[in-house]
């Protein structure tokens, strides 16, 4: 199954160089399952020639915000749209989730409560589970057609499940199951004083462990695309 990755966004240099692009994180996290997979960087106005390109699509992440004026948004929407309606798996992580439901009929907008950095404490259906965030921006009125799948106290909309006719077609999460605890640790570090204070930035850090449950929602997001795939067969 080959799976196409929509980049919309960059890690920036020297973390690039340690960590890799966002692309290289979620071959990781996906790593196991047979996939293969190609690289659309949508944020510099690379797109497919079709929806049918590739088996299935994700979204990454962005500091850009879903509602600013790029160049891309727009046509991005438009393939997400057309993605959707043909119920080919598609899947969205941070931004990716936002730009999800905004083109989809949501609201995205930034949060008056500030950031949320670091180790994320989120509700999925009777379990609780950890996972490592980045984000100001949230969704904050949910598209007509999503299932509310995780949430926060922080992100009320922290997940969604778009149903098709032959199960989900789509899947999306504010959380980036992708990141290293490593990575959220220096990225936070690396926007200190800038997007946040440094005081926030350090309680932030501090309170990253080793251990979370990105494997986990990255089993559930392998799990969500050969699903699709055994259902076309």
């Amino acid at each position: 199954m080959k799976i196409g990755i929509l980049q919309a966004g960059y890690v920036p240099e020297p973390l690039a160089e340690k960590y890799g692009q966002y692309p290289a994180m979620f071959q990781r996290l996906l790593a196991g399952h047979g996939f293969e997979f190609e690289t659309y960087v949508v944020a510099a106005g690379q797109f497919p020639e079709s929806i049918h390109a590739c088996d299935g699509w994700l979204i990454t992440g962005s500091k850009d915000g879903a509602y600013e004026p790029h160049a891309y948004i727009p046509p991005l929407e438009d393939l997400i749209r057309e993605i959707y309606a043909a119920e080919i798996p598609l899947a969205g992580i941070c931004f990716g989730h936002q730009i999800m439901a905004q083109a989809l009929g949501g609201k995205v907008a930034k949060f008056d409560g500030g950031w949320n950095l670091g180790q994320t404490r989120y509700q999925i259906g009777a379990d609780e589970i950890q996972c490592l965030a980045l984000h100001q921006d949230q969704v904050i009125t949910k598209p007509a057609g999503a299932e509310l799948i995780a949430t926060s106290d922080f992100c009320v909309n922290a997940g969604f499940a778009y149903a098709g006719k032959r199960g989900t077609k789509a899947i999306s999460f504010q959380f980036h199951p992708e990141f290293s605890p490593a990575y959220t640790r220096d990225s936070i570090a690396a926007k200190s004083g800038n997007l946040y204070t440094e005081d926030q930035a350090q309680t932030a850090i501090d309170a990253i462990g080793e251990q979370n449950d990105s494997t986990r929602i990255g089993q559930q997001l392998a799990e969500f695309f050969l699903a699709a795939q055994k259902t076309e067969r």
